[in-house]
């Protein structure tokens, strides 16, 4: 578990926002990443399938796999069909699972409780969490929360110190 991480975050950050903000975020993902995976050492990336923040790292880790080699991307994904999305939104998903080096389903079908379910495999297969979380509810409040009483690192890096938390917490 020492070399896995997983990252999660709130649906508002999009590729879609206003320029200025995105770069901010994708860049804010690839900097604190890239200290990981320098400092600490991780190689394995664990992603889920929401819009925003999941998609956002997992590209940041695609990315940052072009430098780093050793690095892999193993989305977790809480079912097989992506009904209702756009679809640029499916290409994306798509282009991500091509790109990655390993996916994984926890479960064939949508059923009430399945993005808890893929988030607490995420949180059970990793020693790190690194978030965008900016309100204390919702999922991914949750799913932090629970990373935190499973005693993995929290990096999150929607706040003022998360490359402080990267470094040394």
């Amino acid at each position: 578990n020492c070399v896995y991480v997983f990252v999660t975050g709130e649906k508002h950050v999009t590729l879609f926002f206003v320029l200025e903000n995105t770069v901010y975020e994708f860049s804010a993902c690839l900097v604190c990443s890239e200290m990981c995976i320098r400092v600490r050492g991780y190689r394995y990336f664990g992603a889920g399938d929401a819009l925003g923040f999941d998609t956002l790292a997992a590209q940041a880790v695609l990315r940052l796999r072009e430098r780093y080699s050793q690095i892999r991307l193993i989305p977790v994904l809480h079912d097989l069909i992506k009904l209702g999305l756009a679809q640029a939104d499916i290409d994306t998903y798509e282009e991500i699972k091509r790109c990655a080096d390993k996916v994984t389903y926890t479960s064939e079908h949508y059923f009430r409780g399945c993005m808890q379910k893929r988030n607490r495999h995420l949180a059970d297969n990793s020693s790190a969490c690194i978030c965008y979380l900016t309100k204390p509810t919702g999922g991914t409040a949750y799913t932090v929360n629970y990373a935190r009483r499973s005693g993995l690192r929290i990096i999150n890096i929607a706040g003022p110190d998360s490359l402080k938390s990267a470094l040394y917490v």
